[in-house]
């Protein structure tokens, strides 16, 4: 044996004595785990489902929107049911129930799940249109569904929120993570979110589990609605800590909501960098304190001190 097997067969050697240690990362279950590139592909095809005049299937060359979505249809429901047979066996309820029953059960909460599609279409609907009127560089609605990072956060978001709320484990949060990988967009399936639902530029942003956001909202980048506190650990499990967001409120860049007690009230303007962990009053606009801004410059180059007047006066401005 070579000496570049032999370092092989000590490292084997060595892996397989540490996986007998029994820690989480050793576990080796006896099921299946979810498949992240058939979830993954999944959202995919559902998006062409979504937008069906945007995007297609290439693989499927057929020319008529029926079949067309039949057979795109018919995909989703083999992986999907194939994906939630196997999650369901994290839940205690199914740990030792027969593949008969897990494949039922997978097939009936596929198809409550597709049930919900056309009432997800008409949400995403309603977030094309805020992000059109909510966004003059937007050239047209067809760019915001090709281009907008927020729209395909905010989509990927609606059909896991559905999910998640038929008790799908698992699924949901690999979809949404997924979509935070791609747009720097973090929004959990659990958050409920209301109509006309824009998100401008997005990066940065986080939305937590039990956060409840109205309708015609509009957040910019680099906002996070969380949670106060998370020291408790799994004893903050199904406990509200994260905010409410009422309908027509506006959320600029950098601010933060935290708590699970604290509401931003209807018609509310949150300013850019505020730090909120208390109720904000309907109408109310709430903005931090202008810094002060500090001028230095060379001996070798000095400024006029009416230039220096004229520059606080216009950094005041803004």
């Amino acid at each position: 044996m070579s000496d570049d097997n032999l370092r092989i067969s000590h490292v084997v050697d060595s892996l397989l004595v540490d996986y007998r240690k029994g820690r989480t990362i050793d576990k080796i279950i006896a099921f299946d785990h979810p498949k992240k590139e058939s979830i993954i592909r999944m959202i995919y095809q559902l998006q062409n489902i979504i937008f069906p005049g945007y995007f297609k299937n290439n693989t499927f060359k057929v020319y008529t929107i029926k079949n067309n979505i039949s057979m795109q249809l018919e995909d989703v429901i083999f992986n999907l049911s194939k994906q939630i047979t196997v999650v369901l066996r994290y839940l205690p309820e199914y740990e030792e129930a027969s593949q008969d029953k897990l494949e039922d059960k997978a097939m009936e909460l596929t198809f409550s799940f597709l049930d919900r599609l056309p009432a997800v279409r008409e949400l995403i609907e309603t977030d094309v249109e805020a992000a059109f009127s909510g966004d003059p560089a937007a050239f047209n609605r067809e760019e915001i569904i090709f281009s907008y990072p927020g729209l395909f956060a905010i989509m990927v978001n609606r059909l896991a929120h559905e999910l998640h709320l038929l008790g799908v484990p698992l699924i949901p949060r690999i979809m949404t993570e997924y979509a935070h990988s791609q747009t720097g967009i973090d929004i959990h399936p659990g958050a409920t979110i209301g109509r006309y639902f824009f998100i401008d530029h997005g990066t940065g942003i986080v939305i937590g589990e039990t956060t409840v956001i109205g309708d015609n909202v509009k957040i910019y980048q680099g906002v996070t609605l969380g949670a106060l506190s998370t020291r408790g650990g799994q004893q903050l499990k199904s406990v509200r800590r994260h905010p409410t967001i009422e309908d027509n409120v506006t959320i600029y860049s950098g601010a933060s909501i935290l708590g699970g007690e604290t509401v931003v009230g209807k018609n509310a303007v949150i300013g850019g960098n505020a730090f909120i962990t208390r109720s904000v009053p309907e109408g109310a606009r709430v903005s931090i304190k202008n810094p002060e801004l500090r001028f230095k410059y060379s001996s070798d180059s000095p400024v006029q001190k009416t230039d220096l007047e004229q520059m606080e006066n216009w950094f005041y401005i803004i």
